[in-house]
């Protein structure tokens, strides 16, 4: 299962990266603010679920653009994001990743990150560890905030949360090495699964920008919660990921704006 996420994702960075040499060809739909589709994310996202149902014809999707297919009728479950990062494609921004994972009986099983542009790929299996190019990664051994670097998402789609957000982000930078928003959830979660950032916090997300990056982290040795230190992130879009030492300092940094 594992082998048909990663040819899928290739198949579908193939797509994108034909489409990255044209982009002022590319038609762009607005779904709402500051969300963007194009005709790339259909045609990568279609190319993923053709192989993936050629090869588990009874298995449910859900995807982020076709929406959900089967769901309910089968045990597996795949939750696919052709393109995380529409918008830093669209202006050539190369930050940008096909997130598939594969959910048995509503647990991540299987994942798989692939940056096209870099041809960074990032593998996942329960029990079995986190990798990135068939090297096993970890999460950093960072444990004074000062040091650490910590990744995060704005809340662009929306701006109901962004003064909640905001006292947040002014509490994390006070108190870190600094804040990096690139724009691209799964890669992120990827970011904090290698090491090269601390951690990683954002609100308000779907199930297809975080599925497999949060295997990803917590097969690296790392620890994903919701705001609260729970484990309602899948349901509610909130979520945070770090290195066991740097969760719950952050947490506690996050907390004193929670419903605000």
């Amino acid at each position: 299962m594992l082998n048909i996420a990663v040819k899928a994702a290739r198949r579908a960075g193939s797509v994108i990266q034909r489409a990255s040499l044209n982009l002022d060809t590319i038609r762009v739909e607005k779904k709402k603010h500051n969300d963007f589709v194009t005709d790339v994310d259909r045609a990568a996202e279609q190319a993923i679920v053709d192989m993936i149902l050629e090869a588990y014809p009874k298995h449910a999707i859900l995807a982020e653009e076709s929406g959900a297919k089967g769901v309910g009728s089968s045990e597996y479950e795949w939750i696919i994001d052709p393109i995380d990062g529409t918008t830093n494609f669209l202006h050539g921004h190369q930050q940008y990743a096909i997130s598939i994972a594969l959910a048995h009986k509503g647990q991540v099983q299987q994942a798989v990150v692939y940056d096209p542009s870099r041809n960074d790929l990032f593998t996942a299996s329960r029990g079995v560890g986190a990798f990135l190019n068939d090297r096993r990664i970890r999460v950093s051994k960072r444990f004074m905030m000062n040091e650490c670097v910590i990744a995060t998402g704005f809340p662009v789609t929306d701006q109901s949360y962004i003064d909640q957000y905001l006292g947040m982000l002014k509490d994390v930078l006070g108190k870190t090495a600094g804040v990096r928003r690139e724009g691209a959830a799964s890669l992120d979660l990827c970011n904090v699964a290698c090491g090269r950032v601390d951690g990683f916090w954002e609100l308000n997300l779907k199930p297809w920008d975080i599925a497999a990056g949060s295997l990803i982290v917590q097969e690296a040795g790392g620890i994903v919660t919701d705001l609260t230190g729970e484990q309602e992130w899948m349901e509610s879009g909130d979520i945070v990921a770090a290195n066991p030492k740097v969760l719950a300092q952050l947490l506690a940094t996050i907390a004193p704006h929670l419903n605000k």
